[in-house]
């Protein structure tokens, strides 16, 4: 084979005036000028050029070329590095061309690959799993707090400082409970792309310590011994009564502000004595099954005539076809005067504290308040709803707060009722 003189940047500029490639354009033929060690100028008759490679795959021994791209937009210079990358590459067994597609394939895949994009994929999953309202909850701080700095960033690109600095200015207003919670969904968000291939390893796995703890804080509630004047506050408060009956309601049965609120006459089972309230209303999306007691079918009794006709028990005063505000109760109690000092919510640490301080079984008084055993092994052995238990219980319970209400406050007066469950 005949030695080949490599190329100048000056025949390179002057290739469409060389005598030879004029002659085989004339002739209809693609012409090459050869720089050597495989690298030629490719030259078509319609006056574009582009830098070729021509090597022998590794393994197949087949003789193909790969393209480096176009003159002048990749000089000669370009070209001789992408030619000796290209046979570093072959010197190690790999085919220049499929590690140059494989590579674009990757870029193409992180670009798509966008942190909300991801989110979403993620949030599909998560949000069957937790309340409807949780998962609002969840997806609005994405919204808020994520998604319009690090929303549109590809994923594989997203790094602990730029994630910190996203969240700085949340922090620095003092939210510091919201900047923990976001941090931990973040992080769920890269374990799911970790998972799924789309990243190596979680880059965000560190950054809770670049922020400042929140101080624990519980649910505002009352005391065992205020039961009593709270039913007489409740008696005499300037609210509707479909409010009071919600109070009492959640108070009685338990539950969540959600969950009271978005009851339905249709969850109610009469003959069984029963509250069904189905799954996907529940935190822990799992059917949950409220025994009715005498003091609880006397509020229904007294709703009946109120919005028996309707889907919800407690319906909305503005649109009756819907559930009332989840908020509704604890406006309500503010505004008997209990604001920071009893929130809807607290009434089932009410209800907790009281029924824990008298001695009812812990395991059924947690059946009752709905909560999941965090012990997988212990949560599957024992399945249990203690739902017999449980009737014992929640007809003391409502027993407790008839008898506070009609003035005896103190717990040793209602201990004829007392039966350790």
């Amino acid at each position: 084979m005949a030695k080949v003189t490599p190329l100048s940047s000056t025949a390179v500029k002057q290739a469409l005036s060389n005598s030879k490639v004029k002659e085989s354009h004339a002739n209809g033929k693609v012409h090459k000028l050869r720089d050597g060690d495989g690298l030629h100028l490719r030259i078509r008759p319609n006056g574009s050029m582009s830098w070729v490679l021509d090597y022998v795959q590794p393994y197949t021994k087949k003789r193909t070329s790969i393209s480096f791209g176009t003159y002048p937009e990749i000089s000669l210079a370009q070209a001789r590095k992408q030619r000796t990358e290209a046979k570093e590459l072959l010197a190690q067994d790999v085919d220049p061309k499929e590690h140059r597609d494989d590579k674009h394939r990757e870029q193409v895949l992180a670009a798509s690959h966008t942190l909300k994009s991801v989110a979403n994929d993620w949030f599909a999953i998560k949000k069957t799993t937790i309340a409807e309202n949780t998962a609002t909850s969840l997806w609005r701080k994405f919204e808020n707090h994520v998604f319009p700095k690090l929303g549109h960033r590809p994923i594989d690109k997203i790094l602990a400082p730029e994630a910190i600095a996203a969240l700085k200015p949340l922090a620095a207003k003092g939210n510091l409970e919201t900047t923990g919670k976001i941090i931990g969904h973040l992080n769920n968000v890269m374990t799911h792309a970790v998972n799924t291939g789309i990243l190596h390893h979680n880059p965000l796995s560190g950054i809770r310590s670049a922020f400042q703890t929140p101080k624990a804080t519980n649910m505002a509630t009352i005391k065992p011994c205020e039961l009593g004047k709270l039913m007489n506050d409740l008696s005499y408060a300037s609210i509707k009564l479909v409010t009071r009956c919600l109070i009492e309601w959640q108070l009685h049965t338990m539950t969540r502000p959600s969950e009271s609120a978005k009851a339905q006459w249709s969850e109610i089972d009469f003959e069984n004595k029963l509250w069904i309230i189905p799954a996907e209303r529940m935190k822990m999306r799992l059917e949950h099954k409220v025994p009715i007691t005498p003091q609880t079918i006397e509020i229904l009794t007294r709703l009946k005539p109120m919005t028996g006709d309707r889907k919800y028990l407690f319906p909305s005063y503005i649109d009756h076809n819907k559930h009332c505000n989840v908020e509704s109760a604890n406006k309500a109690l503010g505004r008997m005067g209990y604001k920071n000092k009893l929130v809807a919510h607290g009434l089932r640490a009410l209800a907790s504290t009281t029924l824990n301080e008298q001695g009812h079984d812990p395991d059924v008084i947690e059946a009752a308040l709905s909560h999941v055993d965090k012990n997988e092994v212990r949560r599957a052995y024992n399945r249990s709803e203690y739902l017999e238990r449980r009737r014992v219980l929640m007809c003391w319970w409502s027993q407790h707060i008839e008898t506070a209400a009609s003035g005896k406050t103190n717990v040793e007066d209602n201990l004829k009722h007392l039966k350790v469950v």
